[in-house]
């Protein structure tokens, strides 16, 4: 066996299911946990460096139970990487793959100068593996989902191939790991990652057996909430997919169990989006759809703006961005909305809203985030895609029918009646008074002129 490699970690904050790391250990007598501090993460949006930060801390605290510890360094990955070489004798550098244009050109430089063993993927099947038969990109996700079952559902390593005890020599020098919270809601780290998907899929009542009724809702808990975790790896989505299938073998009944396929479909359109962003690296610069343009006459600037800090005077979007602003969160029906919104209802490229999302979410990835921007809005491959219109105010109702997640957020509007709660503009004037709320001064009227004659049937 060789003597010593390091395992160079990236987004995969985690000791299990960790394809890199079980090689790492499989070729070397010691393993070297090192987390390289980019330049380029200076600029990360605050809330999604904290978690990462967090996350960090988490692992090191991990390891240093097991007898070892993280070497955190800051600068150009490949300087640094030859470095520690040097200083530490080792012969390889293990890493998982990614399929992000900066990844994938960060790595290619690496490789040129150093031995680096990549080894596995952020995604349940690799990307190379989910093509047609001619080799090129599934454009349609019906088809990529057939693709992706008829493939074996990857096995995961054995967790005794990790030692008990970490075998690595003492003294590296590595840079103090800042005192930072984690975002309120995510406690980061793999043992709140694994809290998290355990609480989702565990007991005869789990979510996920009911994930089919509330999966259109934002003034619950519609999903696991683990997309912050599968971001950076702090679980793996095939241990997500392990879950969810042990689950699908105990569910009480056929309807829990279409809950649970379900569940699953949001993991292939992880995938997805993934293996996209592999075959066309532009993803977030270029609407995969030749024929998509703006919509004509375009949104202003103002208009934009509005957007961001929920003004549009529709209390579902104006809830929906400044849940954003606030936490760096919004529940996946609460995204798409907002999306299509901006580009099919504000006539703006939809560039623009990808971007804010991907500065503002904790989960803020960039394949994710521009497919699902690429979807919602029609801009992308999908031909069903061009197709999907909203009706805003119905489209409110059915996520939030109580007004509780509009009233959470949008304080100004906490004594509306129900009646109103969706289409505030319709409040008669001494309905107004007695809300507390007038229309035009304390809550903005509707951006879109034809909402106040348009949408009268939308009310009760």
């Amino acid at each position: 066996m060789t003597r010593r490699v390091i395992w160079w970690i990236r987004r995969d904050l985690r000791l299990r299911d960790n394809h890199a790391l079980v090689a790492a250990w499989e070729t070397a007598e010691e393993v070297i946990p090192v987390f390289v501090l980019d330049p380029g993460l200076r600029h990360a949006p605050t809330r999604r460096r904290a978690f990462l930060l967090s996350g960090l801390r988490a692992l090191d605290e991990e390891l240093r139970a097991r007898g070892g510890y993280l070497v955190v360094r800051e600068g150009p990955p490949v300087e640094i990487l030859s470095e520690l070489m040097r200083e530490t004798g080792s012969t390889a550098v293990f890493a998982e793959g990614d399929v992000s244009p900066y990844a994938r050109r960060r790595d290619t430089e690496v490789a040129s100068r150093l031995p680096l063993v990549r080894m596995g993927w952020p995604t349940i099947h690799p990307p190379d593996a989910l093509q047609k038969e001619d080799g090129g990109p599934y454009r349609v996700f019906g088809a990529f989902r057939r693709r992706w079952w008829s493939l074996a559902i990857p096995k995961i390593p054995p967790d005794e191939a990790i030692p008990s005890r970490w075998r690595m020599p003492a003294g590296i020098p590595t840079l103090p790991l800042p005192e930072i919270r984690a975002p309120e809601g995510f406690p980061a780290g793999e043992r709140a990652a694994w809290a998290r998907l355990r609480s989702f899929v565990e007991g005869e009542e789990a979510p996920i057996f009911r994930y089919r009724a509330i999966r259109r809702r934002v003034d619950g808990e519609a999903g696991a909430r683990l997309s912050p975790y599968l971001r950076f790896g702090m679980i793996s989505p095939r241990q997500a997919l392990q879950a969810a299938l042990e689950a699908e073998s105990r569910a009480p009944d056929a309807e829990s169990r279409r809950s649970v396929r379900m569940w699953i479909d949001e993991l292939i359109w992880r995938d997805f989006f993934m293996a996209l962003l592999y075959a066309f690296p532009d993803l977030r610069r270029r609407s995969l759809r030749p024929s998509w343009k703006t919509l004509s006459p375009p949104g202003d600037d103002q208009d934009l703006e509005a957007w961001r800090g929920g003004r549009t005077g529709y209390p579902l979007i104006d809830a929906a961005m400044r849940q954003l602003a606030q936490e760096g969160w919004v529940p996946n029906r609460g995204r798409m909305i907002a999306a299509f919104f901006l580009a099919r209802h504000l006539h703006i490229d939809w560039r623009k809203g990808e971007r804010w999302f991907l500065e503002n979410l904790i989960d803020g990835d960039p394949a994710i985030n521009a497919g699902n921007w690429q979807w919602a809005t029609g801009a992308g491959l999908d031909p069903l895609s061009t197709l999907r219109s909203f009706d805003m105010i119905r489209q409110a109702r059915q996520a939030d029918p109580h007004g509780r997640y509009i009233r959470r957020y949008l304080p100004e509007l906490a004594q509306v009646p129900d009646a109103f709660i969706h289409a505030p503009w319709m409040m008669p004037e001494d309905v107004q008074r007695e809300a507390g709320c007038r229309i035009g001064w304390d809550y903005p009227r509707p951006r879109l002129k034809a909402a106040e004659g348009t949408e009268a049937q939308n009310r009760g």
